[in-house]
């Protein structure tokens, strides 16, 4: 079990992670994205017996890596439920809420899950199974105004009327269910030696709307603040501009629309403290060691 926790994914920016926690031994803390349990391993090492993890993955590949360890809880659910789930085992205040919000290099390996574009597979993309909204869907169901919104807003793909053009002409005549059938049909749009950067934008996108990442993040982000006890840290690890846009924001201000509230006095009303102002990004031995590592970037923030 050990091996395949330590191939299944690196745990990124790891040391940063756990130093922004500033653990309690006795404390409850949060891993909403338990995946490979990299960090979650991390984080029961500065615990003691009386201390409580409690894990939460929606991936059912994820149910493989769990230690047995009795200070932990699994949760085989997405983190949009987290103050219910929470409910349910009786907690209604925890020290620490941690997530790192990226795909793993496990998903990204597996060719039949249809995250990577290296792979002949099917348009899945789903992170957890047991929904039923996949990649192929999109394309075949969704019309040329919500795709061409779809490729701008997730993808940040300039040319994403033309994009969304192609796909709704290709699919009159053919069912696009395949990765490599996929980028055939769409070669005309991609840029010339921007291949790689375009299509990880286009599969960046299918894959946060079939998951409705976006959503996600948001409601995940509006329980923090309630469920946090004073000087309890929330730290959050990003990949792409969207979600660190978003999360950024929702430090600073509390709030989904960044709206700056404060007192008579002047004083921000948001209940956090930012600990980073600038976000910490992984260092160059880190990047070189695990090259999926180098979009990432660590804020933290703290309850008042």
């Amino acid at each position: 079990m050990e091996t395949l926790r330590n191939t299944y994914h690196k745990p990124v920016l790891l040391s940063e992670s756990i130093h922004g926690l500033q653990i309690i031994p006795d404390g409850i803390y949060v891993d909403v994205t338990f995946g490979a349990g990299g960090h979650a391993s991390a984080i029961l090492q500065h615990l003691n017996e009386k201390g409580r993890l409690i894990a939460f993955d929606q991936d059912e590949d994820a149910k493989h890596n769990i230690p047995e360890d009795t200070r932990l809880t699994f949760i085989h659910a997405n983190f949009r439920y987290l103050k219910k789930h929470l409910k349910l085992h009786h907690i209604e205040k925890v020290n620490g809420i941690f997530a790192d919000l990226g795909v793993s290099s496990h998903q990204f390996d597996q060719a039949e899950r249809g995250f990577s574009t290296r792979f002949e597979a099917p348009l899945d993309m789903r992170m957890d199974k047991r929904k039923s909204l996949t990649a192929a869907e999109i394309l075949a169901s969704y019309d040329l105004a919500t795709l061409v919104k779809l490729f701008s807003q997730y993808g940040e793909i300039p040319n994403a009327k033309r994009l969304a053009q192609r796909i709704v002409d290709h699919r009159k005549n053919e069912t696009i269910t395949q990765s490599k059938q996929f980028i055939e049909i769409i070669k005309s749009c991609i840029p010339k030696q921007k291949e790689y950067k375009y299509l990880a934008q286009v599969f960046q996108a299918l894959r946060i709307e079939v998951n409705q990442e976006m959503d996600v993040l948001k409601e995940f982000l509006l329980q923090t603040s309630d469920l946090l006890a004073p000087k309890g840290r929330l730290l959050i690890i990003s990949y792409h501009s969207l979600e660190d846009r978003l999360v950024k924001q929702f430090m600073r201000s509390g709030n989904l629309e960044d709206k700056l509230e404060k007192d008579f006095y002047g004083n921000n009303l948001s209940p956090f403290m930012v600990i980073n102002r600038k976000a910490i990004v992984p260092s160059p031995a880190e990047i070189n060691e695990n090259n999926r590592s180098r979009s990432a970037k660590l804020r933290i923030a703290e309850k008042k």
